[in-house]
């Protein structure tokens, strides 16, 4: 079963991507705490990205988004209400432990993250961690071109963690 067959709500959100990607995990963990624990990921190398990433928005006179900051978010201050900011991410639709769709969009592209918990029969859940992106003009493609490589391993380490979150779970099984 694919990602719009589990959650038709996601349909608007894929529809007209330029690029769509996805990243699986199975977890005990709800969905508050898978995205508490993606979101808290912030190796130094990440950071470093994300100082090497305003060097580039600069050149493309793009939108400087914040380096995440040292302050940990807990699953109990995640709002999943639409219009709420997770980390430098804004909510815009959610289903409580079942889905939730985040944005960041800037005037070259607009980049989605949907997240979204199956329950399997085990007690445990798959998680599907989808990027949707669609570029705005033509310093979209170029940027994401330059940072697409990055990207994939940003969200294989955030879909890792977000595993690793629940209770007595130490790594979680990532599976693309």
């Amino acid at each position: 079963m694919n990602i719009i067959e589990a959650t038709p709500e996601l349909a608007s959100v894929l529809s007209g991507a330029d690029h769509i990607d996805v990243k699986t995990a199975e977890s005990a963990a709800p969905l508050r705490e898978f995205v508490a624990g993606a979101v808290n990921w912030r190796p130094g190398w990440v950071r470093a990205l994300f100082r090497a990433r305003a060097v580039l928005a600069r050149l493309l006179r793009l939108r400087e988004s914040d380096i995440p900051s040292g302050r940990l978010l807990r699953p109990e201050e995640i709002s999943f209400a639409a219009g709420s900011r997770i980390a430098f991410f804004t909510v815009t639709d959610a289903s409580e432990d079942q889905y939730v769709v985040l944005e960041a969009t800037d005037s070259h592209l607009t980049g989605r993250l949907a997240v979204v918990r199956t329950p399997l029969t085990d007690g445990r859940a798959r998680f599907e961690v989808t990027t949707v992106v669609t570029y705005h003009r033509w310093t979209g493609p170029f940027y994401f071109n330059v940072i697409r490589p990055f990207h994939h391993l940003v969200v294989v380490g955030m879909t890792k963690a977000g595993a690793r979150s629940a209770p007595g779970t130490p790594e979680g099984s990532t599976t693309s």
